[in-house]
């Protein structure tokens, strides 16, 4: 650091030092905030019985599927929308995933959170090649999971119908393949 800089750095009054360091401290809560979620579904730390959401999701394959029925699987909830770009990034990760673990006992359900009609939602899916379960969203099913308002937000549910991990924004593939495996490994 030169003279000149430090000369400046110690002339800033002690209010301009006191602003700048609540600055720091909010940009330090919002890393922890943004990154504690998928670092605990990782590693399984603090995972515990969460809420059990009663809800019955409406299809877009048609019909109605209750979370109650996928009892015993490990199920991934995932709100999205197609004009999200988080979202279209870490859809087709979902979807490999998907396609390796199904029959292990995970499943995936997306939820479109879009204001589109559903053929535009399923227009949308058979382009970019989904083929996992996605509904529609309704009040009642993002009531259940207490609201939903950043995209994507994903939560993985255990055997036992309980939310074990909630994740605001991307679920990386290594967090997500880290998360269902340890889920897969409890037994009831």
């Amino acid at each position: 650091m030169s003279a000149a800089s430090e000369a400046a750095g110690s002339a800033r009054s002690p209010a301009l030092r006191a602003i700048e360091a609540g600055l720091w401290f909010v940009v330090a809560a919002l890393f922890v905030v943004r990154v504690t979620p998928p670092l605990r579904a990782a590693i399984g730390w603090g995972a515990g019985a969460g809420d059990k959401p009663a809800v019955t999701f409406a299809m877009l394959s048609g019909g109605a599927l209750p979370l109650e029925q996928l009892r015993g699987q490990v199920v991934l909830v995932n709100f999205w929308a197609t004009w999200c770009p988080p979202c279209r990034a870490e859809m087709p990760n979902f979807q490999a995933f998907y396609d390796a673990t199904r029959t292990e006992g995970f499943t995936i359900v997306g939820v479109s959170m879009d204001a589109a009609s559903p053929q535009e939602v399923a227009g949308f899916l058979r382009d970019h090649g989904i083929t996992y379960p996605v509904a529609m969203a309704s009040e009642p099913v993002v009531a259940a999971f207490g609201g939903v308002n950043d995209y994507p937000t994903s939560f993985l549910i255990d055997r036992l119908g309980r939310v074990r991990y909630t994740v605001r924004g991307i679920f990386s593939p290594q967090v997500l393949h880290a998360a269902v495996d340890s889920l897969l490994a409890e037994r009831s």
